[in-house]
């Protein structure tokens, strides 16, 4: 079943829609904490682990890196449900623990969120790209540019660069820098963010030596920053996605046809926190993580958004470019 033929403005049952999903958007302090102790203790524990091995074997120290990064992935997406407001019901509480894992993911909680929001406003909306988008042009864009600009877009989009340069780049040095545009508060948070890396990162040195602590570090954030941009670009990057224009633009109709529902193994699906869902939190953004799967299998409805498989997922990295006519996204040769 196609959504746009049955998830209309005109047809209205969005009130239904979201009178059965509003219950899920009620957080669990109980479950908060406890994904929170099944999260950052293991990450911590992982760390003491990492840093004994060393002596012990290479091969188990990358073992135990990998197993890091997949936890700091998790951490990330609790971060991220932090500056929603989904993830306690007091705001205060969610400032103060998505600021903190915010720092251990290299990431300021406040500019990340600003623009994070601006990308739920705008997201699947041709008229409206740029803010927290991986940069999409249209077909009719694309041959409009001179050669300068389709180099640059073409090296963008090329997977070595996106994935293997642009993961570091963003977290290791775009989260650092401040912009004129930016509010005081914006800066402050960066500031402060950059302030507590270079403590942990003056402590960690002296306890466990500068090398060893630089290269377990960057390796970490490096697979971890790699599987979330992946994570990211399949959320609005594949064969079924849908643009509009600004006039026929809908939250709630792009939730469905322009946010991927990624059907993720059972450990995956744990360790990306259910970010996979990504249909559902683009139609409520309340709903905690650990809510998502609950919401997903309750609602028949919601099913009928076609999955995203691993499949479907590489395939997707040849598709370059939206064309307006035929509403797909192609390659730079035309090709779905």
């Amino acid at each position: 079943m196609n959504p746009s033929e049955t998830f209309t403005p005109e047809a209205n049952p969005w009130m239904v829609i979201n009178k059965n999903i509003e219950k899920y958007q009620i957080p669990s302090l109980g479950r908060s904490i406890w994904q929170i102790s099944n999260t950052f203790i293991p990450y911590i524990g992982l760390w003491i682990l990492i840093v004994s091995s060393l002596s012990v074997s290479y091969w188990l120290t990358a073992l135990l890196i990998i197993m890091a990064a997949g936890f700091l992935v998790r951490l990330f997406i609790i971060f991220h449900d932090c500056g929603h407001g989904s993830y306690f019901k007091s705001q205060k509480v969610n400032r103060i623990v998505g600021m903190f894992f915010g720092i251990l993911a290299f990431t300021p909680y406040d500019k990340w969120h600003n623009q994070h929001m601006k990308h739920h406003g705008t997201v699947g909306n041709l008229d409206k790209r740029g803010v927290g988008d991986v940069w999409t042009l249209t077909k009719e864009e694309y041959l409009a540019c001179d050669k300068w600009e389709r180099f640059k877009y073409r090296v963008y989009r090329n997977p070595l660069v996106m994935f293997g340069i642009g993961s570091l780049f963003v977290f290791l040095f775009q989260n650092r820098l401040t912009q004129k545009v930016m509010t005081r508060k914006e800066k402050l948070n960066v500031y402060f963010t950059n302030t507590a890396l270079l403590l942990i990162f003056i402590v960690m040195s002296l306890t466990i030596g500068f090398t060893a602590f630089l290269i377990i570090q960057l390796l970490i954030l490096y697979i971890a920053a790699v599987s979330g941009l992946w994570l990211f670009y399949l959320q609005h990057q594949y064969e079924d996605v849908t643009w509009f224009r600004n006039k026929d633009w809908n939250y709630r109709i792009v939730a469905l046809e322009g946010s991927s529902f990624v059907k993720f193994p059972k450990l995956l699906q744990w360790f990306s926190g259910n970010i996979g869902f990504h249909h559902i939190h683009h139609l409520n953004a309340r709903i905690p993580n650990y809510y998502l799967s609950k919401c997903y299998h309750e609602n028949t409805i919601l099913k009928e958004v076609k999955p995203v498989t691993f499949l479907m997922s590489l395939r997707s990295l040849k598709l370059r470019l939206w064309d307006e006519q035929i509403h797909k996204m192609v390659s730079f040769g035309g090709r779905q």
